[in-house]
């Protein structure tokens, strides 16, 4: 608890270090202005027969001002995570339109259809800033870490209690310095890419980053969950147990449990950093409701963590390996939608959209309506389905 508690000193420190450096604020509406004219500046490139020029300015625009500058951010947690996709999605088309040469007509269709759908937003964001005074700094602050540090939260407190539960509290340690280098790591990558944003695309470059380092995450998370699931019975925990008394937990398991902390941290933390980066550039006179939505985020997640972490301890052992087992493999599936759609977004897999808008659009799930996403996480379902039957045929045959 001791290295968490530090660790929101540190992030306290380096983000007010973050506030003092900004710049002259902008608002939505200047922000929008600029996204406007890099927007109309790459259609006019288009109709002269630069594609290639067009294509690029298009990118800076998404890349380099809407996720820069927060504006996509702000969208996602002020009004819904379904309009920033439904903009980023358009975005996609217009990419599309130009990249294929389908038209100025076609190009510039996509291209008012996307200005269309920012200038909607960008009401309901004016309106709630009107609305709400100055809370409406407060909230995306407030919101975007907490929905950002949940997810490292369960991750963090489903390792914890496994080796409190198993009597490797030692290697506690192990997976708080991880954590903590996770964020370390957070602040390092959101400077680079703040600093080199202009001069080498880091925007794409950052989606690039988070997607691998997603389904990197998987592969660990995927590992862990069926290694759990597999001292579920009491047979086998007795066995593990026994082990346990003769050799502590193996070294290599201890790095793997450390390894998935590290990135269940560092794939939420830049994002967290360069979004407070662009909130505090976008406010010069509420600085002091964003460290007010901070601090309150950070309350949260400590109490969060504190009753889930007690809550898991206090489980049967039984439940307690079914519960954090299917946990990771939750975690899991999400990693693995959310991964895609970021390198969906680092245009490194297409985007293929489905035709109905019933179909949900969550976040904290990484569902999102194209065939790639959820493709991926339904090969993932059915290969934990699969080896969940492979491990209960197995066991029949040892109790036969």
């Amino acid at each position: 608890m001791r290295k968490i508690l530090y660790s929101i000193i540190a992030i306290c420190f380096l983000l007010g270090t973050l506030a003092s450096s900004v710049e002259a604020a902008q608002n939505w509406r200047q922000i929008y202005t600029r996204i406007e004219e890099m927007v109309q500046m790459g259609v006019n490139q288009y109709k002269s027969g630069d594609l290639a020029a067009a294509k690029k300015t298009i990118n800076n625009s998404y890349y380099g001002i809407y996720e820069k500058d927060g504006l996509e951010k702000a969208i996602r947690t002020t009004i819904s995570s379904k309009n920033a996709n439904i903009t980023e999605a358009q975005y996609s088309k217009l990419k599309k339109a130009i990249r294929e040469d389908l038209g100025v007509a076609q190009v510039e269709s996509e291209s008012k259809e996307l200005l269309g759908l920012m200038q909607k937003d960008l009401a309901t964001l004016e309106g709630k800033g009107a609305t709400g005074g100055r809370w409406a700094s407060f909230w995306p602050a407030f919101l975007i870490l907490l929905r950002e540090g949940v997810e490292a939260i369960l991750m963090l407190v489903a390792i914890v209690a496994y080796l409190s539960k198993s009597g490797n509290k030692k290697h506690l340690s192990t997976v708080y310095n991880a954590a903590t280098a996770a964020i370390v790591a957070s602040f390092a990558t959101a400077y680079v890419f703040s600093e080199l944003m202009d001069k080498f695309a880091a925007g794409a470059s950052q989606e690039l980053v988070e997607g691998v380092t997603a389904l990197v995450a998987v592969v660990v998370l995927l590992s862990v969950s069926i290694w759990m699931s597999g001292k579920a019975k009491a047979a086998a925990w007795k066995n593990y147990i026994d082990s346990m008394m003769q050799e502590s937990l193996t070294t290599g398991r201890a790095k793997a449990l450390a390894m998935a902390a590290f990135l269940a941290v560092y794939r939420e933390g830049a994002e967290v950093i360069l979004f407070y980066q662009a909130l505090f550039n976008g406010s010069s006179s509420d600085t002091e409701m964003i460290w007010f939505g901070f601090g309150v985020g950070c309350i949260s997640l400590v109490i969060i963590y504190g009753v889930v972490r007690f809550g898991l301890l206090k489980i049967p052992l039984r439940p307690f390996f079914i519960i954090t087992s299917a946990l990771m493999f939750l975690l899991a599936v999400t990693f693995t939608g959310s991964g895609v759609s970021e390198l969906q977004e680092a245009g490194v897999i297409g985007q293929t959209f489905f035709e109905t808008s019933w179909f949900p659009d969550i976040d904290w799930l990484g569902l999102y309506p194209t065939w790639e996403t959820c493709g991926s996480q339904i090969i993932l379902l059915i290969l934990g389905a699969g080896l969940l039957f492979r491990r209960q045929l197995k066991e029949r045959r040892e109790t036969a």
